[in-house]
């Protein structure tokens, strides 16, 4: 199996991190808002996707709604149409978008990296419903996008239903600590990338504070691109570029090329 390409504007354009939030009111992560407001500003977009009762992908990052909305429990219990009436908070009464919606809203403008939250969890192979539901949203979208995820199982499923999508490997230090209840084995195989090759991955985002790491660039050494997440001032950008080819940024404005 090929790895596809990697379109070059993930590499030239800032990648805003849940897409342009927190810079202003009524801006909240993964929002319509700001996914509107990284467009405006030149920035790639990145956003997460979990999955609703009735099996659509749904723009959010958590397991649960009770961190970002005013209701409680997890997404995957209520329909699309229900988690789409949910207003999110410090929102104009804005719900929940569909994946569907957010690419009808970026259409192509800047590239968009989607992350396919592990539904396993313990990065496993239960997986397959949410990985069909974005390969069927995205089917006719012409613009530069790639998918990844932290679990290995999930990019092999998306190279399974559409290879020709560039997809990469969301990598961490996998702390034991930073990643309960993930068992401690499971981090210990995960931190060393070791499904690299057998998913054909396009790149991988890896996190900042541990781009160093030696086998993070010893994949960048053989010309695979290298993302990072998340950076948080413009010193811990100038310092992470140092072994990275492209940041994912949030709570300040990346520099972008001129």
């Amino acid at each position: 199996m090929t790895a596809p390409v990697l379109p070059s504007a993930f590499l030239t354009l800032p990648i805003a991190h849940r897409a342009l939030h927190g810079l202003q009111d009524r801006c909240p992560e993964n929002s319509r808002a700001a996914i509107r407001a990284a467009i405006a500003a030149g920035y790639g977009i990145e956003i997460d996707l979990q999955l609703s009762a009735d099996g659509r992908a749904m723009v959010f990052h958590d397991d649960d709604l009770d961190r970002l909305t005013e209701v409680t429990g997890p997404v995957r219990a209520r329909t699309a149409a229900e988690l789409s009436a949910i207003p999110l908070k410090n929102s104009a009464d804005e719900g929940i978008p569909t994946f569907a919606e957010v690419l009808e809203i970026v259409a192509g403008q800047v590239p968009l990296l989607v992350e396919i939250k592990d539904q396993d969890g313990e990065m496993g192979p239960n997986v397959g419903a949410l990985e069909a539901a974005a390969v069927a949203d995205l089917a006719g979208y012409s613009g530069p996008v790639a998918l990844m995820s932290f679990n290995p199982h999930s990019m092999v499923e998306v190279a399974r239903l559409a290879p020709q999508i560039p997809r990469g490997l969301t990598t961490s230090a996998y702390d034991p600590v930073d990643w309960a209840p993930l068992p401690s084995q499971r981090c210990d195989a995960l931190r060393e990338i070791p499904d690299f090759e057998r998913v054909a991955a396009s790149f991988i985002s890896h996190e900042a504070k541990d781009a160093a790491r030696a086998r993070v660039q010893e994949l960048r050494a053989a010309g695979v691109p290298i993302l990072s997440w998340t950076l948080k001032s413009a010193a811990a950008e100038a310092e992470a570029r140092q072994f990275v080819d492209n940041v994912t940024f949030e709570g300040y404005l990346s520099a972008r090329p001129a």
